[in-house]
C-alpha cells in the first residue's frame, strides 16, 4: 500500500517506554511516504512524549473512548479519516472498532487470535524470544506497506534525533540547579529494580563530592522511600512534583540518568544525556531487547552469564551490580 498523501494510525495504549520503542517507526513511514500523516493513538499520560516527536503529526487519546458507546467509538475513530491502522500494542476493542470504522488496511500480528477477523494484514514474527530489540520488532509491522529488512539498531537510534525538548519552564527551586544526576530507582513494576540502599550510597557519594543529585519518580514512588533519602543540601526529592514535560526538561539539563529499565531511562537516551541502565540479563528483559536507545547510553549487568537467568529462574542478580561500577560511567 502506498501511503503518500494518505493518514496512518500508529496505536500503541500503554507505558512511556514503550511508546518511546514505537516511534522511530514514525521516522521509517516518513522516510518512504513523505506526505503521509500520521496520528499516534496511545492513552493520555504519554501525549507529552508524542508530542515532542517532530514526526508525527496528530495525538489521539484513547481515554477519550472509554466511556462512550461501540457506536460512539466507531464514529470518533471514523471521523480521524484514516486508510490505515497498525495494532503496535495489541488491544482487542480497538481491533475491533477500526473494523467496524471500516479502516482499509489494518496491520497486527498474527499472533492474536482476535486479529484473524479484525485485521487484514497479518506479520507473522514472535517477540518473546527474539534476539532482536523492540524498536526492530515493531518495524516488522511496516511490511506490509513496503519494509523489505528490518534496520539496525544503530540506524535506529538515530531517529532519535527528531525528539524535541517541550519549551516549559521548571519549578523554581530547580531552575538554578547545575552538574546534576538524576535518580529514578522505582519502575512502577515493569522491571527488577536495584537497591533503593544503592541508590542512597551513590547519592551521598555524589554529593560529598559537591554535585547535585536529584531523586524522580512518581508521588506513589516517592512515599515509598522518601523519608529515607540521606539528608544533605546536595540531594533534592522531586518525586510528584514535576509534570511530564517538566520532567523532559529537567532530563535534558543533567549530565547523567542512573534507572532500570523504565520510561525516564528512554527519555535521557533520547534526550542525548550520559543513561546508564541497570538490567538483568534474563529474558524476555534482557538489555538487548528493551535497552534505551540514544548515543550515550551504557548498560550495565551483574553478569551476562548468569546461569540463574539462563534458567529463568526468579533471579536478583541485578542487586549485585555494586556502586561503583555504576561511578565509573558518569560523567
Amino acid at each position: 500500500m502506498n501511503l503518500d498523501g494518505k493518514r496512518i494510525i500508529i496505536s500503541r495504549t500503554d507505558s512511556i517506554g514503550d511508546v518511546m520503542l514505537t516511534l522511530p517507526m514514525c521516522a521509517w513511514l516518513k522516510a518512504n511516504y513523505p506526505s503521509v500523516k500520521i496520528t499516534f493513538l496511545g492513552k493520555g499520560y504519554t501525549r507529552p512524549i508524542v508530542e515532542c516527536y517532530s514526526l508525527v503529526d496528530s495525538y489521539e487519546d484513547w481515554n477519550d473512548y472509554a466511556d462512550l458507546s461501540t457506536y460512539k467509538q466507531v464514529e470518533k475513530l471514523q471521523n480521524l479519516e484514516a486508510d490505515a491502522i497498525i495494532h503496535v500494542f495489541p488491544n482487542s476493542t480497538i481491533a475491533k472498532i477500526a473494523k467496524k470504522a471500516k479502516i482499509s488496511t489494518r496491520v497486527g500480528t498474527s499472533h492474536r487470535i482476535y486479529h484473524n477477523w479484525t485485521c487484514n494484514k497479518r506479520p507473522s514474527f514472535t517477540r518473546k524470544n527474539s534476539d532482536l530489540h523492540e524498536a526492530q520488532l515493531n518495524h516488522e509491522l511496516l511490511r506490509p506497506f513496503g519494509l523489505k529488512e528490518l534496520p539496525t539498531l544503530e540506524e535506529i537510534v538515530k531517529t532519535t534525533n527528531y525528539f524535541k525538548v517541550p519549551k516549559v519552564d521548571l519549578p523554581n527551586e530547580f531552575k538554578s540547579l547545575t552538574d546534576i544526576t538524576i535518580l529514578h530507582p522505582k519502575s512502577q513494576g515493569s522491571a527488577k529494580e536495584w537497591p533503593i540502599e544503592k541508590y542512597f550510597q551513590l547519592a551521598i557519594n555524589l554529593a560529598n563530592q559537591g554535585r547535585t543529585v536529584i531523586f524522580t519518580g512518581t508521588k506513589k514512588e516517592g512515599d515509598l522511600f522518601r523519608n529515607q533519602l540521606p539528608k544533605h543540601d546536595n540531594i533534592i526529592d522531586s518525586t510528584g512534583k514535576l509534570l511530564l514535560e517538566q520532567l523532559i526538561v529537567l532530563i535534558s539539563k543533567a549530565k547523567n540518568l542512573v534507572a532500570c529499565s523504565t520510561g525516564p531511562l528512554h527519555i535521557a537516551g533520547y534526550v542525548g544525556v550520559n543513561t546508564i541502565g541497570l538490567y538483568s540479563p534474563k529474558r524476555p528483559i534482557h538489555p538487548g531487547r528493551w535497552m534505551a536507545l540514544g548515543p550515550k547510553v551504557t548498560i550495565l549487568v551483574n553478569d551476562d552469564q548468569c546461569q540463574a537467568c539462563a534458567e529463568k529462574q526468579d533471579c536478583f542478580c541485578i542487586e549485585e551490580i555494586s556502586v561503583n561500577r555504576v561511578e565509573l560511567v558518569l560523567v
